[in-house]
């Protein structure tokens, strides 16, 4: 069924409408009458004659008309039995107001249980339990017990808190925030982000979609659906639960790196989602995507009537990364006609603390029409002759006359002194924001959604691999009751996937050792092999930079002696020498299978970058040669992989083509738990890059 009888029904059931005033359902019948809601009402109360003049009825089944929706506000017990009532009745949306179902504990998970099956037997879709209920501005419908009347705009607000609808209603009619629905999904039986998201995606009177987050429950059904409602309307999200405490025990670095907050940040990004820090950058956003244009590139001009808050703002873009326009000569020569001679020209432009409404007027009419500034940040701070208002109708006056339609946002720096100008600001649809930096902020956002609505479809690539052995391998390790592969077996694994590796083998004494070094030379590396031992250094079983017989003697018999120390009863297969990579920067790329999510990809630089500085990347796979991309760019250290100081860029094609077939690894096995390839030695450009060592934990 759609949505559409929620949002828009021909009538409403209250069952469990109260005639006490302080009650719930007295509560909901009051907002449904007082919001001026035009369809049919019944109240269903088995103790009342009437409410409010309102015939009410004993049960839902005595109602003598159709019923699109019924809001259900009776004790948890007798909630099933109700809602079989309203199957029989043929309503087919229900909003279950009520508490005491799985958030309480196994009984009400079984009370709940018996909801959906109820709500399937009869094709009834359900919103909550354990919710607030909903508001539908356009069609006058406030089906909730929250306090407060909604203004009547373009954004759809989704939450899985019920309390914080009720004071972001508040706040938002105060504020005067475009909002147009409010609904509280509570512990999302039936009706949850997917269906709503959906729904407003084809709904003419949504325009911006905006949702506090919990948690999710099919991550990559959730990435899927929401990339496609991005490319048409933005969303933005809180997400809430950041913190490491309820992540479960890793051993390996990826693991250790990745959590919650890392997983949601990367399916957000790859969904093409707005993620706002806090409830009011949210509504920072969704109003200026639901009052300005988009820009249509990152080049931002700054008017500022004060030098501190145009430095402020300047930070605020090199920060976010949007660029100052250089402004056109044309341009700089038009300011210099009216504006003081000591004005700074150039951007910032500085118009001087006397500013008044014509100054910024003129200001604002000269930059508009310069081609190169795709976002405008008008700045003022209240000085003794500064006409707040007027310069605000200046403002509004030039955006609303201008050739050009490009995004201005505006910050007046104050409270009751700057009141008036703000709320004239807001009223015409200029966004205000009493600091620079929510200004930049949010003209980030748009920026971010405006890339992501020119980004190009992009399929993932699929590469010829070698299935069947990696599945061979797999199958021997769980046969012999063994999560972690050895590194034979994980070289292999690689080697499947056509990751490339150094020339190795696992000899079981140093004759053969010596072997090895006629056919690759000097210098190479000794690991022990050992299903037991998870991380080599540990234990003191790892040598590097072997350049001799003699060193490659005493570096495998000090291994051999430090492992039957440290670890006398672990398996040793024998020890790994292969050749030693040279002329190149370490990195790690890694997987963690996050439980909403799936599989997820680290990369960043290695050694100390990891370790300390935890200067890593995520995505969720499987991963696009876009998204790779992605991830290599992000970390802040990429100019050492670009070439710093004169130094030959790094392979950076090849760390990109190493990330996909991990991506395909991993999407193709999803039994891998964790993976680290650390290091993998990135050679310089066009040189390629050689996986130094790797790690697989399998379930």
């Amino acid at each position: 069924m759609s949505l559409e009888k929620f949002f828009c029904p021909d009538s409403v059931a209250i069952i469990g409408a109260a005639r006490e005033e302080k009650k719930v359902g007295h509560t909901i019948l009051d907002n449904i009458i007082n919001f001026g809601y035009k369809g049919k009402i019944f109240p269903v109360n088995r103790n009342a004659d009437e409410i409010h003049g309102i015939k009410c009825y004993k049960s839902i089944l005595e109602v003598p008309e159709p019923v699109d929706l019924a809001v259900i506000v009776i004790p948890n017990k007798y909630v099933p039995a109700s809602l079989e009532e309203c199957g029989k009745k043929n309503v087919k949306g229900a909003i279950i107001i009520s508490a005491g179902f799985k958030e309480i504990g196994p009984e009400g998970a079984m009370l709940e249980n018996e909801v959906i099956k109820i709500g399937k037997k009869y094709g009834i879709r359900i919103l909550g339990p354990n919710c607030v209920g909903l508001i539908n501005s356009s069609c006058k419908l406030n089906a909730t017990f929250a306090l407060g009347t909604p203004t009547n705009g373009d954004i759809a607000f989704m939450s899985q808190s019920g309390a914080l609808i009720t004071s972001i209603l508040d706040w938002a009619s105060t504020q005067e925030i475009p909002m147009s629905k409010y609904v509280s999904v509570g512990n999302k039986a039936d009706i949850a982000e997917k269906d709503l998201f959906e729904f407003w995606l084809k709904d003419p009177s949504c325009k911006v979609i905006s949702a506090y987050i919990e948690g999710i429950n099919d991550g990559l059904e959730f990435i899927e659906m929401t990339s496609r409602v991005t490319k048409k309307k933005p969303v933005v999200v809180v997400k809430s639960g950041n913190t490491m405490a309820g992540a479960r025990a890793v051993s390996s670095h990826t693991g250790t790196l990745a959590g919650s907050t890392k997983a949601y940040d990367s399916a957000l990004k790859q969904s093409g989602i707005i993620r706002a820090r806090t409830v009011r950058n949210m509504f920072d956003y969704a109003t200026a995507f639901s009052y300005q244009p988009l820009p249509r590139g990152r080049n931002v001009a700054i008017i500022t009537n004060a030098g501190g808050p145009g430095i402020m703002a300047t930070d605020a873009c090199i920060e976010n990364h949007l660029n100052l326009a250089t402004l056109e000569e044309k341009t700089v020569a038009k300011l210099k006609e009216f504006l003081p001679v000591c004005s700074n020209f150039h951007n910032p432009i500085d118009i001087l603390g006397d500013a008044l409404p014509e100054r910024y007027k003129k200001t604002l009419e000269a930059i508009m029409e310069d081609k190169n500034v795709d976002a405008v940040i008008i700045l003022l701070t209240p000085q003794a002759m500064t006409q707040i208002f007027e310069s605000a109708q200046a403002v509004v006056e030039v955006i609303k006359n201008s050739r050009r339609k490009i995004p201005c946002v505006a910050s007046f720096m104050g409270g009751k002194g700057v009141k008036s100008g703000v709320d004239y600001l807001f009223h015409h649809k200029v966004p205000c924001y009493d600091i620079p930096e929510g200004a930049v902020s949010t003209l980030n956002a748009m920026m971010c959604y405006n890339e992501w609505l020119n980004r190009k479809e992009e399929k993932v690539k699929i590469f010829d691999v070698d299935k069947n052995t990696v599945k061979d391998i797999f199958d021997l390790a769980r046969k012999e009751k063994r999560l972690e592969l050895g590194e034979n077996e994980s070289r292999k694994v690689l080697r499947a996937y056509k990751i490339k590796i150094p020339v190795a083998c696992t000899v079981k004494d140093i004759q053969t050792a010596r072997e090895f070094t006629k056919g690759t030379g000097y210098p190479v590396v000794l690991k022990i092999d050992s299903p037991d031992i998870l991380h080599k250094t540990d234990v003191g079983g790892i040598k590097v930079g072997i350049r001799n017989d003699a060193e490659l003697e005493e570096g495998f018999n000090e291994i051999m002696n430090n492992v039957k120390t440290k670890k006398p009863e672990a398996v040793i297969r024998g020890i790994s020498i292969q050749e030693m990579i040279q002329g190149k920067h370490e990195t790690i790329i890694g997987v963690s299978k996050d439980p909403q999510f799936g599989p997820m990809i680290m990369f960043g630089l290695g050694g100390i970058y990891v370790e300390i500085m935890k200067d890593v990347t995520f995505r969720i796979a499987p991963v696009t040669e876009s998204n790779a991309r992605d991830m290599i760019e992000e970390i802040k250290t990429i100019k050492l992989l670009k070439g710093a100081r004169g130094a030959k860029p790094s392979d950076i094609d090849s760390i990109v083509e190493t990330i996909l077939k991990v991506s395909q690894l991993v999407t193709d096995f999803p039994e891998i738990m964790e993976m680290d390839i650390n290091p993998l030695f990135v050679k310089a450009e066009g040189e390629g890059s050689i996986a130094g060592d790797v790690r697989i934990r399998i379930e």
